[in-house]
């Protein structure tokens, strides 16, 4: 099998339209230039041309994605949920709740991502390719089980290790470095052992009504899930050197001992410097690093398979090319694409105080250096 990366696309994920607003809130009347929501069209169109011109072009191998079934969706999120944003959007659409926006025609986008990811899956499932990425929109990490969140309405990582598991999986990792913690996926998954759920994210808190989980590396879990749900809060203004010192610490002495079948990506771009929607510091190297991680735990643990899905990400350029950088390193290729902006030092102790955290909270489940 070539070393190459298969990404999924397709085109009605452009369709939703979120319209004009002040970052992701309803515009304001004392500003005269507006701009657009930040979760638009766009950004996954930036995505996909550096991916299609950029160095990696002829290691990528693009494949067409597909409308999601109801039946795949209720997999994962109550057949009632499902109905009342299906409702929502024939109603006319508009904010499901304070900032996420679905217009009038955002029915089959929505389907578009969910069954785009599902197909990325499938094709790493079925031993088609060992690599596959999902560049879908909106982000869905999110999205709780009945609750539209954070733009996600369907959570595709959740929805993707559900199809894993069907096929008889016993243990699914999820690895989500989105800047943001991905309380929707850890909301599924909290009272559960057959899927480790990771998340890289600043501390930030709860944030509304709906957002009840905080990301703390105190919600290890519930039940059969204690242990399994792994928050690597790291500090405002992290950068390259404190994830990959967590990646060292934490996420591989835990991925060693759990040994999954697959792994799952939460690919978010937002982490960067640069981004309207993050606090941290990551640069090219940095996305580079952690796609060069993943594919060396995968040759490790799973057989070289994973599948990543595009999360956040909001800087219109620099986002584009944090994604580039990123499967550069899923290809475990050397950077070929030079970092036009990325400039801020990194302190290589920033993360410490953080990842020492996590491993005081986990250390009853896990072994881990020291």
């Amino acid at each position: 099998m070539a070393d190459e990366l298969w990404v999924y696309w397709d085109d009605r994920v452009l369709l939703n339209d979120t319209g004009m607003a002040f970052g992701e809130v309803p515009v304001s009347p004392l500003i005269d230039v507006q701009a657009k929501h930040v979760e638009n069209a766009d950004r996954v169109v930036n995505m996909r041309s550096v991916l299609q011109r950029g160095p990696i072009r002829n290691h990528l191998v693009w494949r067409d994605g597909r409308l999601a079934t109801l039946d795949e969706i209720a997999a994962s999120h109550p057949l009632g949920y499902i109905d009342s944003v299906r409702a929502f959007i024939d109603g006319g659409g508009g904010y499901i709740e304070e900032n996420t926006v679905l217009s009038a025609n955002a029915w089959e986008p929505l389907l578009a991502a969910a069954g785009t990811s599902i197909e990325a899956t499938d094709a790493v499932l079925h031993g088609e390719t060992r690599r596959a990425y999902a560049l879908v929109r909106p982000p869905g990490h999110h999205a709780q089980p009945e609750q539209a969140e954070g733009y996600g309405v369907f959570n595709h990582a959740a929805i993707m290790a559900e199809r894993a598991l069907a096929t008889g999986m016993t243990r699914v990792a999820i690895v989500d470095w989105d800047v943001h913690h991905g309380n929707g996926t850890q909301e599924f998954f909290y009272e559960r052992d057959d899927v480790l759920y990771i998340s890289f994210h600043m501390r930030h808190g709860t944030w509304s009504p709906v957002h009840p989980q905080t990301g703390s590396p105190a919600e290890i879990g519930v039940g059969p899930g204690m242990g399994y749900n792994v928050n690597i809060e790291l500090p405002l203004g992290s950068g390259d050197a404190a994830y990959t010192a967590a990646w060292h610490a934490i996420v591989e002495p835990i991925m060693e001992q759990y040994g999954p079948e697959l792994i799952i990506v939460s690919s978010g771009q937002d982490a960067s410097a640069y981004d309207p929607n993050g606090r941290q510091c990551l640069t090219m190297k940095g996305f580079h690093r952690l796609g060069k991680l993943t594919r060396d735990l995968a040759d490790r643990l799973t057989g070289g398979r994973f599948v990543a899905v595009q999360e956040g990400g909001y800087h219109l350029s620099y986002a584009a090319y944090c994604l580039h950088a990123t499967c550069e390193g899923f290809l475990a290729r050397e950077p070929e694409l030079d970092d036009p902006i990325g400039y801020l030092p990194d302190d290589p102790r920033h993360g410490d105080a953080g990842i020492a955290l996590v491993q005081t909270y986990l250390s009853r489940f896990w072994e881990f250096p020291r």
